[in-house]
């Protein structure tokens, strides 16, 4: 392994959010009375709510997911105290999973990439324009043909070369840099596949940009094969990353239409340009709390 720059510390990790504001999120089994118990329970620790989105798939007894948007001033001492009591309400009384998150908190996050670079650039660009709520703590490849185009932004990156059918040797260093130092690790296009033991043992979430509607044209040049399929659309999808190779819950797709026209390097440019905004809406939804994992899928507000 090598390296170009150190992790950075947590004082150099503060960006400019929104102070005093929280998002809860609940999921679990359909009831009466869990909106009015939420709002009830904000509004008599003062808070003040932003936005409120929720959605059943089956009013009777089906599945419940809510999500909060919250000011409460002096948020950071009064945290310890309102998640007492939103345990005590949703968890005992109502049987309910949830999370409350502060969101002047950026989102720690870690991106793996191989050759291709323009979601990478991509998302560096949007961190450091203000658009994206996250502090990109480190870049690992296994290459290091994007070296000094990260440097340049001021984010460490880490050449862990993985080559053979053995990973476990590079997986074992991507462990070592990213376990206890991110919130997430987002795959943009790096062309290796992760190890059911690797996911494991992670502790936080993957998210993978795919160069396709999953699951077509899966495998190497995804675009020579759409070229000669003479396909109308080509497309992206960004799925959180399970054991079970792109069969993970979508969190975000969107296509472009292309004709017999395009040449190969023109559905390449489109389909980069597609790659691009998916990843870029799916880290930003992640990051905002807006993306609910409910078995194979996804209820995204």
């Amino acid at each position: 392994m090598s390296t170009t720059s150190r992790v950075l510390s947590s004082a150099e990790l503060e960006v400019t959010l929104d102070r005093d504001e929280a998002c809860l999120v609940i999921q679990g089994r359909d009831q009466a009375g869990i909106v009015a118990a939420v709002t009830s329970l904000l509004a008599r620790n003062g808070a003040n709510i932003i936005s409120l989105d929720q959605y059943s798939d089956d009013p009777s007894g089906g599945n419940f997911f809510q999500r909060t948007v919250f000011h409460l001033a002096d948020l950071a001492s009064v945290k310890p105290q309102l998640e007492a009591e939103l345990d005590a309400e949703l968890s005992a009384n109502f049987q309910l999973d949830w999370h409350l998150t502060d969101l002047s908190v950026p989102k720690r996050v870690a991106i793996f990439v191989s050759k291709s670079d323009h979601c990478l650039l991509d998302l560096l660009w949007r961190q450091r324009r203000g658009e994206l709520p996250v502090v990109i703590s480190m870049v690992i490849s296994n290459h290091s043909d994007t070296a000094e185009d990260v440097r340049s932004f001021g984010v460490p990156f880490f050449h862990v070369p993985s080559a053979g059918p053995d990973k476990s040797a590079a997986e074992a260093e991507h462990l070592k840099l990213v376990q206890g130092n991110v919130d997430l690790v987002v795959l943009a296009r790096y062309m290796q596949i992760l190890s059911a033991d690797f996911l494991n043992s992670v502790g936080v979430p993957v998210i993978n940009i795919h160069h396709s509607f999953l699951p077509a044209f899966i495998g190497a040049a995804p675009y020579r094969k759409a070229k000669e399929r003479g396909v109308k659309l080509i497309g992206a999808t960004a799925h959180y990353v399970t054991k079970d190779l792109d069969e993970g819950p979508i969190i975000e797709q969107s296509v472009v239409r292309v004709s017999h026209r395009d040449t190969l390097a023109e559905l390449t440019r489109k389909g980069a340009d597609v790659e691009r905004e998916v990843l870029s809406r799916a880290v930003l939804w992640h990051c905002e709390e807006r993306v609910i994992r409910h078995e194979r899928q996804t209820v995204v507000f």
